[in-house]
């Protein structure tokens, strides 16, 4: 209601200049409010005013003036046409019109802004106002309400709003082509399609409201979610001391069958005291690209799928998590490798993975099988106990193949630079027969398997302090010091040291189908660096074994080291005398490679000549033959398309 203390004020000097003057001390109303009004109605027929304080809502103004062109009062009505309004920090003037009746406590306002929207307002003696806002430029909020200047928002609003006090307050609209962002880029929407519905009634200390939203067109980035429109919901509950009570919302989302959630909120301390959230038979290939995604895996989210289904709940307090559970059914988890290939991936899962944070909680999941690269995995279950943020595994065996991969006391933590943690693995043995068919590679015999006592996970990191050893070829090769990062990111690293000892030169041609050499090998590879799984530096070197053994090399392998040498390579033998034989002796082969920057500098058997030239294959016997090399920087694309090509069998070698 209006509550009014007017003072109609007439001086000599007012009179002898026929102006008027009235002075209010203030008019209220729950919609708004003026403090220290005074008129002045000059004998033309315009209207002045200073206001000295104006409230709407929460928001307040001082020291206004207004300049109406026409206007009076008269009657106890109190007139304003086509008055002009500036408001401090605002740049464009607001269009005002109103007339007040002072004894019937009832009135009608108008205030638009050019081409930027109209408000126009009933005010009726019950104290109780209707509002109808035309086409509202949003744009405007930035100015009239400093607060919002920060995310910029924008579009035009059509609504009705009807203030009863003793009833309720209800506001019904529409926005259309909304939009608004944050200057670093992490919330922001385009072409918001919004229909809205707000009621409000008098409770017990403060107000109940229902609400309901309907998106319909546009979207949204509210970092990390990207989100599309399509979503409904509808909430009640209760406001009051300036907290906002989230009774119960159920909403609409593609993909959930259930979904409801419940809140409380301190407006006034600007923090969300409690939440929970509840979903029920959420379908994952639908609803994790879009929320799970950029949650675990932001950079790898187009790399990451999800099928299957999942229940779950979160509570919150005071803006953190702190109980989680999640139930999956039949679910599936796979992320591509960084370069288009399998990479890694569970499922069918099933199981439950409850989380508290002041207690320790036991998740059990059973996983039907997966791959890892080119590798299938076998089904295993994972039982974890889990003590606020760190997760501890006493054992995990995945099978592989005719092995398997054994985790001991894995532990994991997050701390402030994300996971980290580690424990043990042990690889059983693995046949090279099935591993080498499985990823493709020619059929070789042997076993593979490691210790490693020191396993290390970090952010995009793993870590192996022991050794991996591979027996193969009547030998084996140990790689020490490895090193991964990034694994199944794009652009993936391993770093390691290889020793190979006493590898047979007869089984290894064979395999490769590279002509026939007897014999044994070592071989040593120094700071081995991959990068998506291709080699980009690492020192290499090759020498026969140690020891008495037969050593032998045919024309066909004489033949195919010298076209991986390119036309400097040639084999120091008489071209004519090379065709009686079919096999030559040989003392020692000795070969090394430094790649660094996409070249390969080689190197052979003792110090290169003055003219850049090495042996690679040095005589011996009868009849002995040298392969020397005379270009030591090769490309390694060229050398490895040389190599690629000899055990295609699609290399004539140049023997010269």
């Amino acid at each position: 209601m209006f509550l009014c203390t007017a003072l109609l004020m007439w001086s000599p000097a007012a009179t002898a200049l026929g102006v008027l003057s009235l002075k209010i001390d203030r008019v209220e109303h729950p919609a708004f409010g003026l403090a220290n009004l005074s008129f002045d109605f000059p004998s033309d027929g315009r209207v002045s005013l200073s206001i000295g304080a104006l409230r709407i809502a929460d928001h307040r103004w001082r020291r206004l003036r207004l300049e109406c062109a026409g206007g009076g009062f008269d009657a106890a009505v109190l007139r304003c046409e086509r008055g002009v309004l500036r408001l401090p920090g605002v740049r464009e003037s607001v269009r005002v019109d109103f007339a007040l009746d002072m004894v019937a406590r009832a009135g009608t306002l108008e205030l638009s802004v050019a081409t930027r929207g109209r408000i126009a307002i009933e005010l009726f003696a019950d104290g109780s106002a209707r509002a109808n806002v035309s086409a509202l430029d949003l744009t405007l909020l930035r100015e009239w309400v400093p607060g919002l200047a920060s995310v910029s928002p924008g579009g035009r609003f059509d609504g009705v709003f009807n203030w009863r006090p003793s009833r309720d307050i209800e506001l019904s609209g529409r926005l259309d082509g909304g939009h608004f962002g944050t200057r670093d880029g992490l919330q922001a929407a385009e072409n918001l399609g919004v229909e809205v519905s707000i009621r409000l009634s008098p409770g017990v200390g403060g107000w109940d409201w229902q609400a309901t939203l309907d998106w319909q067109d546009g979207a949204a980035y509210l970092h990390p979610f990207y989100v599309e429109a399509g979503i409904w919901a509808r909430a009640h509950g209760d406001f009051s001391d300036g907290r906002l009570n989230v009774r119960e919302a159920a909403i609409s989302l593609e993909g959930v069958e259930q979904l409801a959630a419940s809140a409380v909120i301190d407006f006034r301390a600007g923090s969300l005291v409690r939440a929970a959230v509840a979903l029920a038979n959420a379908d994952l290939a639908v609803v994790g690209p879009k929320w799970v995604a950029p949650l675990v895996a932001p950079a790898a989210g187009d790399r990451l799928k999800f099928a299957g289904r999942v229940s779950g709940a979160m509570e919150f307090e005071h803006g953190e998590l702190r109980a989680l559970d999640a139930v999956f059914d039949e679910a599936g988890f796979s992320l591509a490798g960084g370069d288009g290939g399998p990479g890694l991936a569970f499922g069918p899962m099933s199981g439950h993975v409850p989380w508290r944070e002041n207690r320790s909680t036991q998740a059990s999941l059973h996983i039907g099988g997966g791959w890892w690269q080119k590798l299938a995995l076998g089904a295993f279950d994972l039982d974890a106990r889990i003590e606020g943020r760190a997760v501890r595994v006493d054992r995990l065996r995945i099978p592989v193949l005719d092995g398997a991969l054994v985790f001991d006391d894995l532990s994991l933590n997050d701390g402030d630079v994300g996971w980290v943690g580690g424990g043990s693995l042990v690889v059983e043995p693995l046949s090279m027969p099935l591993l080498t068919e499985a990823i493709g590679l020619p059929s070789m015999s042997g076993v593979l398997s490691a210790s490693i006592p020191g396993l290390r996970v970090s952010p995009g990191e793993v870590a192996l302090d022991g050794a991996m050893v591979v027996s193969v070829f009547d030998g084996y090769l140990r790689a020490t010091g490895l090193r991964l990062l990034e694994p199944f990111g794009v652009g993936s690293h391993l770093f390691a040291d290889i020793e190979a000892r006493h590898i047979d030169l007869a089984q290894l041609t064979e395999t490769f189908s590279f002509g026939s050499i007897s014999g044994f090998v070592d071989a040593d590879i120094r700071a081995l660096e991959l990068v998506r799984w291709k080699p980009v530096g690492f020192a290499a070197r090759i020498d026969s074994s140690p020891g008495h053994y037969r050593r032998r090399i045919s024309q066909r392998a004489v033949q195919n080291i010298s076209a991986l040498g390119g036309a400097g390579a040639m084999a120091a033998i008489q071209r004519g005398i090379l065709g009686f034989f079919d096999t030559f002796g040989y003392s020692r082969i000795g070969f090394g490679c430094e790649l660094h920057a996409g070249v390969c500098e080689m190197d052979g058997i003792g110090k290169p000549g003055a003219d850049g030239r090495f042996v690679i294959v040095s005589g011996g016997g009868i009849p002995a033959l040298d392969v020397i090399g005379y270009n030591p920087r090769v490309d390694w694309p060229v050398l490895v398309d040389r190599l690629q090509r000899v055990i295609a069998g699609n290399t004539a070698a140049e023997v010269r």
